[in-house]
């Protein structure tokens, strides 16, 4: 074992009660009602969506792992003094990443973790103490926020690997994941790279089973986003009489889930001033996950500053890690 013990430092979050409860009203009065998929990461969100990695119907985990471990060594012999994570989860892909391609330490490694759950980046930052020679820095902020903070602390001669891994690229439509994209070229320097993990198409019961899974817990991961509401905005929402519905949108290239109402309700969101009755059948729309194509992919990354370096394609569970670099 190294001397060097890893450091672990938290920042304050963003992510304030004031701000949920403001997109709770804007976005519940839309036609059709939604609500954003950022704020399924509460504890219990958190601790349901790990559980849906271990399903037997969700691939992505999986292809994703095989894919850093196969490739490890690759993406660490460009040269890697900090890896900024965003969303990273349990720090598992991460720990997968460092420990098969990482040769023995001669310096430490920063890892910077970016995520708006507290409990997710308490979970990683624990895993990832047991790896030699890191120093852990957490961010508990969206994004943005966490990566333009986390490349101002670095050094201006060190040399980045941003992540973006779990398909999270797809929780953005086309025009929000091309701003996405921009937005961490412009915090990254050139010849900083970044590795994203996207899901691909693949046949339409495949990926209806993997969001509508015949244990329900990706149902509970949906409804527990009504839980949070009652919960810190005093709503007032009958979970029980939602049901999840996950639906495969081939012209826009998405799997949708909807919480869908059980008969007419009157919902009271008293710390939202929201107010209104949802139909029976009417549904809120809490979340998209595009699909890609590889060449597809390629093109959305280097629209957006960067040049491609590889492209890996686990071709049993249809799931590409592309590296990038920013120019």
């Amino acid at each position: 074992m190294s001397e060097l013990k890893p450091a672990v430092y938290q920042t304050p979050h963003d992510v304030s009660i004031e701000q949920f409860a403001t997109d709770v009203q804007y976005y519940l009065a839309l036609q059709p009602r939604q609500l954003p998929s950022r704020y399924f990461y509460d504890a219990l969100g958190s601790a349901l969506f790990d559980a849906i990695c271990h399903l037997p119907w969700y691939r992505i985990t999986r292809a994703e792992t095989r894919l850093l471990a196969a490739h490890a060594r690759e993406i660490f012999d460009r040269g890697v003094d900090t890896i900024v994570e965003l969303g990273g989860g349990n720090g598992e892909k991460l720990m997968t990443l460092v420990q098969s391609g990482r040769r023995a330490p001669v310096r430490p490694l920063d890892l910077r973790l970016i995520d708006v759950s507290a409990s997710a980046l308490a979970w990683s930052a624990r895993a990832l103490s047991v790896l030699d020679a890191v120093n852990i820095v957490t961010y508990e902020a969206s994004y943005e926020t966490g990566l333009a903070a986390a490349r101002a602390a670095s050094e201006a001669s060190s040399r980045t690997l941003a992540l973006f891994l779990g398909s999270n690229i797809g929780n953005f439509d086309p025009p929000g994941a091309a701003a996405f994209l921009r937005g961490i070229r412009g915090a990254l320097r050139s010849g900083d790279t970044l590795l994203v993990g996207a899901d691909l198409v693949k046949p339409e019961a495949d990926l209806l089973l993997a969001y509508d899974d015949p244990l329900g817990v990706t149902a509970a991961f949906n409804r527990n986003l009504l839980v949070r509401i009652n919960r810190e905005l005093q709503g007032n929402f009958d979970v029980n009489a939602f049901a999840h519905r996950a639906l495969w949108n081939a012209h826009a290239s998405r799997v949708e889930m909807h919480l869908v109402s059980r008969g007419r309700q009157h919902v009271r969101v008293p710390a939202a001033q929201l107010e209104f009755d949802i139909e029976d059948g009417e549904s809120i729309w809490t979340e998209s996950s595009y699909k890609y194509d590889p060449q597809g992919l390629r093109q959305m990354v280097e629209r957006a500053g960067f040049r491609t370096l590889h492209q890996w394609i686990d071709g049993d569970d249809a799931f590409a890690l592309t590296l990038v670099a920013a120019v």
